[in-house]
Order: structure tokens, then sequence, then C-alpha cells
């Protein structure tokens, strides 16, 4: 296969426009008639043989020419598409769940010896109102007009391939796991994509090599899942190929089409290798601190050992251009959670989860953020966020004699204080088909200089599906630790959520000892108790989407059987037809302390029992509005004292190549015996995207407790697929000194080569 360039867009065969110049079939040829979104069949697609040549804008190939190639520019006018099923009938999942789309979406599918075609005209009758948020990779897809697509190449309905992309050609890309409940935006894939903005609408062309993708290929035929969607963002609008409900999302595979047609096809050798060249230059006041000009280098490497293996090696691993860590308020007596940011970590991250995971649409009292055995920020970064030096390290993640594996394994450098260690992950997971899958975890960190200190921690799980509305997971965790010795944690958890009801209760014990140094654990010595329940009602009102109120209680009691927390809480969410929101809630709450809490050095809440009750209200504009706004305000009781708190954020699109997101968080809190005081958060970020492969970001934190001002200021450019060039500049400020706690400046070059 030849791939070209030429600068002019190739006009197409005289002989194939007619199908494309034609209007859209007017709103009232449309099927009127509301279908049932659950009980709706799968729908199935074929896909249909093009030529083996693909031409992207630029110089003509003759020789491709001569074969009919799909010319990738946005315009679908080759004779081939034509040719191709026409795939239109598309349903509403939201406002209107059943009816069809108020636009119409003609989609086809192509394919050859190396390239998946994805042609899609998008019919729109006012496309001067489209909404076209960014131009930036991994750009937030809900509030924007996409076109979406989801493979599930192993057809085992439960994990899959995501692609998104807006008008102007920005793409979003992703991995999805266990059915929708987990998701890894961080996976990126070799691709090209063309569209086009046009008096009918705009139209997708896109080309997914088969080497980009993991499949079977000693199957001669491929049936892989699929489904598409279209959002239209004016309109608050979704619609689906394979019909969802609105609490469902495109990635929910158990509920996908069939792909069909995929013959001759192969993966490839499925290797990539992206070096990298780092020249830093550091400095600051704080201890620790070296200051100077630096410079680095590695590489990391992605081979599919097989079809369903992908091995990653990681050397000299580097993270200096990642953005920093949202400031945060923490008045609560427990360890604040961050989220992984690095893509080493993130790619392939569900394979790993084990914890408090959390079903989509179930209320579980509970999430990773509060309990997880396996959380990637450990290795590699100290309990204050600074980096410690990674070796090297490696990953093996896919599927093997029908079980989902997953086994990592890095080496660290002594810093920090801390010693040198290493980390080794191992994971198995089996699906049994119309039940649930089974897993099984064991992690270990220990010491590489000689002391012998370690910390082991090792779970079992079930994760059931006996109905199609019902859940149950459950775990069993052990740990064991060189100095705290062994303990353990246990789970079960229990949802129903069909369309009208959600309902779901829990318990848990985690035990004082239980110190998973791989993993996070908010709360330890406590059996906690959940419950609630909860409706969706969607009236026939135009003006309102969904209206949820619930009710929910937590209970937690420390080993001995003594309530130490209780929180009971009301509310009603009620979203609209045109995308705002509104919200209250009401909560009632007791704390039991056995030693006094210090909120900050003068103001201590004493021990004992502390009884307090807030009530809170929540606002939110459509976010496919140029301006978008969420706010909150809750007041109430603090203990034996008083808290109001304000949040406010939202973004301003001034046009697709520049936005300004603004957030800021106010607490007043008033305590017997201390003066008042106020813990604010504020934080401001910039992003200009000149084009799809060129952006420059500009983030500011101020944190009013800490008096502390954190600024990251990032540009990028994506010089070729998974190739990038990034200029970094990162400053932490303490406003009481003239000289800042530290500050990074780098430019870091990577580059992807794959075979």
């Amino acid at each position: 296969m030849k791939i070209v360039i030429r600068p002019a867009r190739l006009l197409g065969l005289c002989a194939t426009l007619g199908w494309l110049s034609a209007s859209p079939a007017p709103l009232s040829g449309q099927s009127t008639t509301r279908i049932d979104v659950e009980a709706a069949p799968r729908p199935v697609a074929v896909a249909v043989r093009a030529a083996s040549a693909i031409v992207l804008d630029g110089v003509l190939d003759e020789a491709a020419w001569a074969a009919s190639a799909i010319v990738l520019d946005g315009v679908l006018d080759e004779a081939a598409w034509a040719d191709a099923q026409l795939l239109d009938n598309f349903i509403q999942s939201r406002p209107d769940a059943g009816m069809p789309s108020t636009e119409r979406t003609e989609a086809r599918i192509l394919y050859d010896d190396k390239f998946l075609y994805i042609g899609v005209e998008l019919y729109d009758r006012e496309p001067g109102r489209l909404v076209i948020p960014s131009l930036e990779q991994d750009f937030e897809s809900s509030n924007s007009d996409i076109f979406g697509l989801t493979l599930d190449t192993f057809l085992d309905r439960r994990n899959a391939f995501m692609f998104l992309v807006n008008p102007k050609g920005a793409v979003k890309e992703a991995q999805d796991f266990d059915d929708s409940r987990q998701e890894n935006a961080a996976w990126e894939g070799i691709f090209e994509v063309r569209t086009t903005i046009h008096d009918r609408g705009w139209t997708v062309e896109w080309a997914i090599p088969f080497t980009t993708l993991r499949f079977d290929p000693s199957r001669a035929s491929q049936d892989w899942g699929m489904n598409m969607m279209r959002r239209i963002r004016r309109k608050n609008e979704e619609s689906y190929w394979a019909p969802l409900d609105q609490r469902d999302r495109i990635h929910k595979m158990s509920r996908a089409g069939t792909l069909k047609g995929l013959e001759g096809i192969r993966s490839g050798r499925n290797l990539i290798v992206k070096p990298y060249a780092v020249a830093s230059h550091a400095g600051g006041a704080a201890a620790g601190i070296s200051n100077g000009v630096s410079g680095d280098a590695g590489l990391d490497l992605k081979y599919g050992l097989t079809s369903r293996l992908t091995l990653d090696l990681t050397y000299r691993t580097d993270f200096s251009q990642v953005e920093v860590d949202q400031e945060r308020v923490n008045l609560t007596r427990f360890g604040l959670f961050f989220p992984e940011r690095r893509d080493f970590f993130t790619e392939n991250s569900g394979v790993f989860s084990f914890g408090d995971i959390s079903e989509r649409n179930y209320r579980s009292g509970s999430s990773l953020s509060s309990f997880t055995l396996f959380h990637s920020r450990r290795i590699g970064l100290d309990a204050s966020g600074h980096e410690i030096p990674i070796v090297a390290g490696g990953r093996v993640t896919g599927r093997a004699l029908g079980f989902e594996v997953g086994a990592l394994d890095m080496q660290t450098q002594r810093s920090s204080g801390l010693p040198a260690e290493n980390f080794a992950v191992g994971r198995v997971k089996r699906t049994v088909e119309g039940l649930g899958d089974f897993g099984f975890i064991a992690i270990n960190r220990q010491s590489t200089d000689g002391s012998g200190t370690f910390n082991r921690t090792y779970g079992v799980e079930a994760n059931l599906a006996p109905h199609r509305y019902l859940r149950v997971n459950t775990y069993l965790a052990g740990v064991d630790d060189s100095a705290l010795g062994s303990d353990w944690a246990g789970r079960i958890w229990a949802g129903w959520r069909d369309p009208f009801w959600n309902i779901s209760a829990s318990t848990k014990r985690v035990g004082e000892d239980f110190v998973p140094r791989v993993g996070f654990v908010r709360r330890r010595g406590v059996q906690q108790s959940y419950a609630t329940v909860g409706v969706h009602v969607r009236p026939s009102n135009r003006a309102f989407n969904e209206v949820n109120p619930l009710a929910e209680m937590d209970y937690v009691t420390d080993m001995t059987g003594r309530l130490v927390t209780r929180t009971s809480r009301g509310s009603v969410d009620v979203s609209y037809r045109g995308g705002g929101r509104f919200g209250v809630d009401v909560e009632d709450n007791y704390e039991y302390l056995d030693t006094d809490f210090a909120v900050r050095p003068d103001a201590v809440v004493p021990a004992g029992d502390h009884s307090f009750r807030t009530a809170g209200l929540s606002l939110g504009t459509s976010a496919g509005r140029p301006l978008w706004m969420r706010a909150s305000v809750s007041t109430g009781g603090f203990y034996n004292g008083d808290r109001t708190q304000l949040s406010l954020n939202g973004q301003w699109r001034v046009d697709y190549h520049l936005a300004f997101d603004f957030s800021a968080e106010r607490n007043e809190v008033s305590l017997p015996g201390a003066q008042g005081f106020a813990a604010n958060v504020y934080g401001g970020r910039a992003v200009f995207a000149a084009s799809t492969r060129f952006f420059t970001s500009a983030f500011v934190q101020y944190n009013a407790l800490a008096d502390e001002v954190v600024t990251n200021v990032r540009v990028n450019y994506i010089h070729a697929p998974l190739s990038d060039i990034f200029l970094v500049y990162t400053e932490r400020h303490d406003r009481s000194g003239a000289t800042p706690t530290d500050r990074l400046l780098s430019f870091k070059v990577t580059k992807a080569v794959a075979f």
C-alpha cells in the first residue's frame, strides 16, 4: 500500500454525486413511531471490501487513482462509498427516548487489507449552530457535537475501543472495559480522520489501521460488536445506531449491534517504539530542590505478543509533560485521593482495578477513590507528589487461555528518603457467560537495598450480573506488612437499577492495620453499612428530562461496634431537556471523635459526640452554550461550629480555538473558641488550540489556606501520530517568600515509530 499526499481536494466521480448532493429527507418523511429501546433488537451491519489503497490530502498517485482508492479528504465522493451498506436508523436515547433522531445520519463502512473506513453524513438543517468547543485532543466530548464509534473486536460484549470526533476533526479515543464499568481515556491509537462542514451539515471520513486494533486473526471471518452515536449538543440530543436508554453510554457493549463481513484481515506485528529526549532547568527555595540544567533520554516500547496480549516496556521513564494536580481544600480527618495523570500508568489501568469499583448508573456509597488495592501514584511519586525516578518497568495486559490477565513490574531509585524499591502486580480475571466475572490480584512492594521491608497485598473478587438490572459485587483482601503485620478487608454490595428504580445496599469491613502501600484506603478500623433508594421519573412535560428523588444512609462503626459516623441524606435532582440541572439536598450528620481534631493549628474540634445538619442547593446551565456554569451553596453545622460552602465552576468558549475554564471554592468556618477562617481555592485555565495538532494551555491555582500559587504552562505540538513536542513550565510559589518554592522548565520530544 502506498500513502501519498496532495494539496488540493480531489473532485469525485460525477456518477456517484447524486446521492451525496441529495437533500436530507424531511422530518415528516421519517418514522414517528416510538420504539422500546430496552426491547429493540440489536442491529447488524455488513462491511464491504474496497480497493486496497488510501490517498491523503495531497498529490494524486495515479496507480492509487486507477484502483479507485479512498481519498481521505472529508468528502464521500468515491465510487466505493455508493456500494456500501447504508446505516441510517439512529434512535434517540435523549431527550425523546425511542424516537428517531431529529436530524438524519447516514453511515457507511468499508475495509481493505489494512484499513477500516467509516464514512458518515451528519445532516443538519442549521449547520451554523453546531457546537464545537475545542480542537484539543481528548476534548470534553459531553460539551460538543460529536460522532462516536465503538468496536468490540473480540465480540465478548464487554470490552471496546472507542473513537469520537467533533465537526472540526478534534478526536478523543479510549479503551472501555467490563461492559461500561471502567474507561481508560489515556489510550491513544494511530489513525487518520478528516471532517468537513457544509451547508447540509458535516461529514466524517475515517481510516483506522487494523494494526491499531486487537483482534483474533485466526478467524477467517471477523464478527465484531459495534455501536455508533451522534450528539446534537444544542438540542441536548443523543441518538444511537443500536438503541440505548439514556442511562447507558456508547461503550455499553452488551447492548451493541454487530459488524459482519470482515474477511482476510491481519493485525500486523503491532510494534511501536517511542523514544524521548528531555532537557530541564529546575530551581527553587524548597529543601531538596536540585537547581540547574539537566538532560535525559528514555524509551517506551509496545509490542503485541499475541493478538490478545500486549507488552509495554519503559526505560528511564519521564513524566515532565504531565499537568499539575488540582488544588483542593481538605477539612476532613482523612487523606485526599488524587487521580493518576501519567500516560504509562493510565493506559490499561482498568485491568488492575480492584476495590470499591462503581457500577455505572448505580449508587454504591463508595468508589475507588475511597478504597483501592492498586493506586499507581504510589509508584514514582512520594506522599507530597514529588517525582521519584523510575529506572525501568514493564507491563503485560490482555487475554490468554480465556482469562483477562495483567502483570506489572517497576523499579525505582532511592530518593526523598525512600529506599530503592520494586513494585510487582499480578492480575487474573475470568468471565463466566451469563453470570459475571471472578478475579484475583497480588501486589508486592519491596525495598531492594537489603533492608528487607515489604508490603504484600492480595485479594479475590466476584462481580455478578445474575439479572439484567441486578448487580452483586464482593471482594476479600488481605495485607502482610513487614512493620504492621497482617490484617484483612472485605465488602459485599448489591444494586438494582431499572429505568425507574435505583436501589442498593452494601456492608464493608476494613481492619485497623490494613495498610496497602500500593493502594489507597480512606478509612481504616471501621465497619460500614450503606443503603439507598431512589426513582427516576421522566415527565411528559416538555421542559423536564428527568426528576430523581433519593434517600441514602451511611452508618460507620469502629471495630468494637461503637458508632463513629452516621450520615442521612435526602435529595432531589432535576435535569432539563435543554441540558440544565437543579438540585436540593439535606443532610443529618453524627460524628464521634476519640481525639481532638485540628482543622488547622488554631482551630480545633474537641473529642466527643457531634451532631449537625446541612442543606444545599445546586444549579447548572447547559454545557452546550458558549458560557456555562455550575454553582452550589450549602450551609449548616460543622461539628461543634458552622460552615458555609460556595462553589462555582464553568467555561467560556470564545470559539473552538480559545476557551477559559474557571473554578472557585469558598469555605467559611467558625468554631467555638477560635477565630473564624476561610479555606478557599481559586483556579483558572486558558486553552488555545491553533489546530488539532498544536495546543497551548495555562493553568493557575491559588490555595488561600496554604497561601500558595501554582502555575503550569504547557505547549504541545503533535508532529506525527503519537509523537509530541512539549514545552512545560511549572512553578509553586509560597506568597510569604520572594523565591518560588520550586519551579521546572522542561522541553521534551517524543517520536513513535510503528512496525
